[in-house]
């Protein structure tokens, strides 16, 4: 297994950002602003439950000057850009690009069906990094978001982005049902296509996808993560989380959930508390680092939290948790993972 490829500046202005916010003394504050300019998509996956929480509003698409307005709003530099299906919004172009000349660090997740048309509206850049969404090859892909074809749509997608000098990510998610030996031949094979690396992460029981006996129990995903990173199988293998993180799936270390540092935009609002769980949508990010709200979130809080590991809650906690321990960041900095932050993809 090997490190992730990631620009310098990205961990250099990470880093900059966070001592800053401790210097000024915040307790809490977002390292990746979580934008969902639609929550419309062109896939129905069985372990996706956004676009049935919100049914009521799929044919709403954001302003780009509102999705502008939201990045600005919560300030952190580095902008996750999910849904839904991004690449639907007719202005997604105007959104990203702009985001790009003002320096912010975007992440696009995407399913890669309509990425060769973003390519012709979209300049390649240092800032952006496309994030494929792949669940493992063709056959176990395709069964995942419930359309033959598109596995080989999202290669093709990675290939060209790749051949004309994007940055590309992929993004897995994993559920009780998936199969170790065939994420690990897909884990080789994007690698060996050149992407910067897979982010990898269990799924969440969200209460409105359609199949939850599929979502794994805290203890299957340790044991599952244990045996998909075992280091006698990942040769060849390129994971974007950082080491703590990969360290935590396996059960091999403990962090209260920190999911405040992604906060999540989306056609209705700030989702309070976090990106899993909207149980409101607010109008200004600051009710999301309240201390009161924290109180009733997070492991052995709420129930629903007793199970999450999703890395927009726990990756970014082992940052928060590495900055006091210089052991910690020092493997943090060895691996080239301190700029990352908290990273999640839909």
């Amino acid at each position: 297994m090997s490190a992730a490829k990631r620009p310098a500046e990205l961990a250099i202005r990470l880093a900059a950002y966070i001592l800053k916010n401790r210097l000024k003394g915040r307790k809490r504050f977002p390292l990746v602003t979580m934008l969902e300019p639609l929550e419309m998509c062109n896939l129905a996956c069985i372990g996706c439950g956004r676009i049935r929480e919100y049914k009521p509003v799929l044919d709403k698409m954001m302003p780009v000057e509102e999705a502008l307005a939201a990045v600005h709003e919560a300030g952190s530099p580095i902008v996750s850009i999910a849904g839904g299906e991004p690449t639907i919004h007719p202005r997604i172009h105007e959104i990203i690009n702009r985001l790009v000349a003002e320096r912010y660090f975007v992440y696009c997740c995407t399913n890669g069906l309509l990425l060769e048309r973003m390519l012709q509206k979209i300049p390649a850049s240092k800032y952006l990094c496309w994030v494929i969404h792949v669940d493992g090859m063709e056959a176990a892909h395709d069964e995942s978001v419930d359309r033959k074809g598109v596995f080989k749509k999202a290669i093709e997608g990675i290939e060209l982005a790749l051949d004309q000098g994007y940055r590309v990510c992929t993004n897995t998610t994993v559920f009780r049902g998936s199969d170790v030996g065939d994420l690990w031949d897909m884990f080789r094979f994007v690698a060996g296509l050149g992407v910067e690396g897979s982010m990898i992460s269990p799924g969440y029981d969200f209460e409105d996808a359609p199949d939850r006996d599929m979502f794994l129990t805290r203890r299957e995903s340790q044991a599952t993560f244990k045996k998909m990173l075992d280091p006698a199988n990942t040769q060849g293998m390129r994971f974007y989380n950082n080491p703590l993180y990969l360290n935590f799936l396996k059960g091999e270390r403990e962090y209260q959930c920190s999911a405040w540092s992604n906060p999540t935009y989306t056609v209705m609002g700030w989702r309070k508390p976090c990106y899993p769980l909207a149980d409101e949508h607010v109008g200004n990010v600051v009710e999301l680092y309240q201390d009161e709200v924290w109180e009733r979130y997070g492991v052995g809080k709420d129930p629903r939290c007793a199970n999450c590991m999703m890395h927009c809650g726990f990756e970014s906690a082992t940052i928060f948790q590495a900055i006091s321990n210089p052991k910690d960041w020092a493997t943090l900095i060895k691996s080239g993972a301190a700029g990352k932050g908290g990273l999640t993809a839909a």
